[in-house]
């Protein structure tokens, strides 16, 4: 016999159970070039091309990966613009977290990559879920650069 206390007790199990499903479902990882990876690309605007079809939110995660001698970098808009060489903050492979909505610039900094396309431009949108956190990775660093604070998560080999 169904009581109105287990019909109580189990829409709230339900209703909980979908608000677990919305968080889980709101934070979406891209892999940053799909299957061409962070590399230089053939057409200039190869990243502005893939960025274009995508819809960032805040808890998003971009997933950088390279072979080669690359790195990637987060740069203000002008050091995006001119690619200025800056500090590398991402050894492949790596996951940047978008812990602040806006816009974000990233960088090749090893050589002309940037000059040659090896550059990606995003503005990720507010999220009503809160970024989740890490778990599991190797290691995890917080930064806080200009344009935003990201969460820089390596799950490689040390």
């Amino acid at each position: 016999m169904v009581t109105r206390a287990n019909l109580t007790a189990w829409l709230i199990t339900m209703i909980a159970a979908g608000f677990i499903e919305v968080d889980t479902v709101a934070a979406a990882t891209y892999m940053v070039g799909d299957g061409l990876g962070w590399t230089v690309p053939s057409n200039v605007s190869y990243y502005q091309s893939w960025a274009a079809s995508k819809t960032f939110m805040v808890g998003d995660k971009l997933s950088f990966n390279w072979t080669g001698t690359h790195n990637v970098a987060e740069v203000s808009k002008a050091e995006y613009d001119n690619c200025t060489k800056v500090v590398s903050v991402l050894g492949s492979p790596g996951d940047i977290q978008l812990l602040k909505g806006g816009s974000h610039y990233y960088i090749c900094t090893v050589d002309s990559h940037c000059e040659l396309g090896q550059k990606l431009s995003i503005t990720a949108g507010s999220s009503t879920a809160a970024p989740t956190s890490p778990s599991n990775s190797a290691s995890s660093t917080a930064f806080d650069s200009k344009k935003s604070e990201i969460r820089v998560t390596h799950s490689g080999p040390p």
